[in-house]
């Protein structure tokens, strides 16, 4: 079983790693809708601690940007410092303005892997001008394109969001707003924020 299929099951929720797959009948958390492991299917689950819920948000939320521990808990902790916005909005807002994951977001690539291998190759650029690092913060106005002409958009069954424009002529996208992540309801950003805010 691949790795990133044991991350979904882990969680007990499609994080959507593997791209076209996880819409498919093949999707792991659709044939083994229980936790890998030896048995794991006819155990019967404890409910988890309360601290259990925040590493399993938490494990969610780190695994679907595939960020290190150290990225994600970098992020939190300077979420946590902003002064005129809620922690989980800004946590939110910054993890979606990564630039691999406007490219997955916009249609430049199936997964948000996929994505942050374009980026490190060098085939993204920003404005123009060639940008190799994920972890870049684009900006509203922001123009994202690639280097490759011959590319196409991806079928992105996620759907573009609101916050980004798509000039297919010009084979570009423009991130034209913030981002609204108050419809991201699949994640408790309060319990992950709790987590760290207790280490």
């Amino acid at each position: 079983m691949d790795s990133k299929c044991k991350i979904c099951r882990r969680v007990g929720e499609k994080l959507f790693l593997k791209g076209d797959r996880c819409f498919t009948p093949k999707c792991a958390v659709v044939r083994k809708p229980y936790p890998p492991g030896i048995h794991t299917s006819t155990k019967k689950r404890r409910g988890l601690s309360e601290y259990g819920m925040q590493l399993k948000e938490k494990q969610k939320l780190r695994n679907l940007y595939h960020l290190r521990e150290n990225q994600f808990s970098t992020y939190v902790r300077n979420a946590m410092k902003a002064q005129k916005v809620d922690a989980s909005t800004k946590l939110l807002e910054s993890l979606t303005l990564r630039l691999d994951n406007v490219a997955f977001e916009a249609g430049f690539a199936a997964s948000r892997s996929i994505a942050r291998q374009l980026v490190s190759h060098g085939r993204v650029r920003v404005n123009g001008r060639k940008t190799n690092v994920s972890s870049y913060a684009t900006k509203v106005g922001d123009i994202i394109s690639l280097t490759d002409t011959s590319w196409k958009f991806e079928d992105n069954k996620n759907k573009t969001p609101s916050w980004i424009t798509i000039d297919p002529a010009a084979q570009t996208a423009t991130v034209t707003a913030i981002p609204d992540t108050a419809n991201k309801t699949s994640f408790n950003i309060k319990l992950i924020i709790e987590y760290y805010a207790r280490t």
